[in-house]
């Protein structure tokens, strides 16, 4: 029985990892969607280097910083030592995770987690850095940045010790993300005609079935990044997370819809997918804890968010196609407060555990990014010219288009070679 229950679990664990490994698709194809169709091949490009950079140096690195063992409870910084090794018997195996999950199947788990915070950053930055600049960005903040915070809580470190609480990552993996894209965004600078004389002119992308597309595809595999981070195939518990997770992101999509119409009289469907997106996120650091009415607050609350900081950081001049940093930053740190208001723990003490530790982690990862990005800024640099981006990175980057070009864009290329 208890070797079936250990077979159970760990198949569950595979399955969750086969939903977040999933979820790379859907980021790659909602980005793909709300950018030019010029850009389209390069984003793809970074998306599929991303989850490949991000597994490889995890397992290089990555899992052992943030997870260097017990010598290194309640610490900032521990270092389990480079590369992979399992355990020997049943150490890595039915003895390993409480009987949850396998060593290999931890690592890989938490790799598809790793990778996901330089894909938030993928969007935000979108359409106008060089490639190289941004896989060199990209490699340093998967294996460095990410661990070292997420060690703070989930690899026993110092916020795990005070009782900061974050389930399956609104800020250990969202609000992380979304502080390195602010980061980024913020040396990068802004696109090409996207503010002209003090006036705002909208970029928009060149397909919405794309975006949409992207975002049902990460609805359906945020079940298994809520749902496996039970870490094991607790009916029950599971159960619970999937009901929480689906009310969130249903929920965040009314709340978009209802702002959104009030601020704009219409009805903008990126406003409403990115609703679902913010409610998801919302909902991630406490969707264990929560019941269905504070699950569907939390989404609410979350969708009605993504408008009103949409157009704050537009109005800021913080040019993000894809709405990354309203999106993973504010929502982010919302569904953490969250955890204080409207979970097991709720309380002033608890909201301010978790307002302390989302700042935390904000303001190192935000510090390291932008010190990071402005390093590669002042040596090969990290904007494309004005040409090229006028052009579209597909052709510069990549020598090829997503799509088949017309006569009229043929003729257009040319007449700026």
């Amino acid at each position: 029985m208890e070797q079936g229950l250990f077979t159970a679990n760990n198949v569950w664990m595979l399955v969750a990892t086969c939903l977040v490994f999933l979820m790379h698709l859907g980021f790659a194809t909602l980005e793909a969607g709300f950018v030019q169709k010029k850009n389209v091949v390069n984003i793809l490009f970074k998306n599929a280097m991303i989850i490949s950079i991000g597994l490889l140096t995890y397992c290089a690195i990555g899992f052992n910083l943030m997870y260097p063992g017990e010598d290194f409870a309640g610490a900032f910084f521990g270092f389990g030592g480079f590369g992979l090794s399992m355990p020997e018997g049943d150490a890595g195996a039915i003895a390993y995770a409480d009987g949850g999950y396998t060593y290999w199947t931890d690592f890989i788990f938490q790799g598809m987690f790793a990778a996901t915070a330089a894909t938030i950053v993928s969007g935000a930055v979108a359409e106008r850095i060089k490639l190289n600049s941004f896989l060199i960005f990209s490699v340093v903040l998967v294996a460095l940045a990410y661990p070292i915070t997420g060690m703070w809580k989930w690899g026993g470190g110092w916020l795990d010790a005070n009782g900061f609480y974050d389930f399956a990552g609104s800020t250990l993996v969202h609000a992380m993300g979304g502080a390195a894209a602010l980061a980024a965004v913020l040396v990068l600078g802004p696109r090409k005609g996207k503010y002209v004389d003090g006036k705002i002119k909208p970029i928009p992308g060149h397909s919405m079935p794309l975006a949409a597309m992207g975002v049902f595809l990460l609805w359906f595999g945020w079940f298994g990044f809520n749902g496996g981070s039970v870490l094991s195939a607790d009916p029950v518990a599971v159960s619970l997370v999937f009901v929480t997770t689906a009310l969130a992101a249903a929920a965040g999509a009314i709340g978009a819809f209802i702002i959104s119409y009030a601020m704009f009289k219409t009805h903008d469907l990126s406003m409403v997918l990115n609703g679902i997106l913010g409610g998801l996120v919302g909902i991630t650091a406490g969707a264990d804890q929560m019941g269905p009415l504070a699950a569907i607050a939390i989404g609410f609350i979350a969708g009605c968010i993504i408008p009103l900081s949409v157009v704050f950081f537009d109005r800021a001049k913080v040019d993000d196609p894809v709405g990354a940093t309203s999106v993973h930053l504010v929502c982010g740190i919302w569904g953490t407060l969250a955890v204080g208001i409207f979970g097991s723990m709720a309380g002033l003490k608890q909201l301010w555990i978790q307002l302390y530790g989302a700042l935390a982690v904000v303001a190192f990862t935000f510090i390291f990014s932008y010190a990071l990005m402005y390093l590669l800024k002042v040596t090969i640099g990290v904007r494309v010219s004005e040409k090229e981006e006028l052009k579209g990175l597909d052709v510069e980057e990549h020598e090829m288009h997503a799509y088949s070009e017309s006569v009229e864009e043929s003729a257009f290329q040319l007449s700026i070679k």
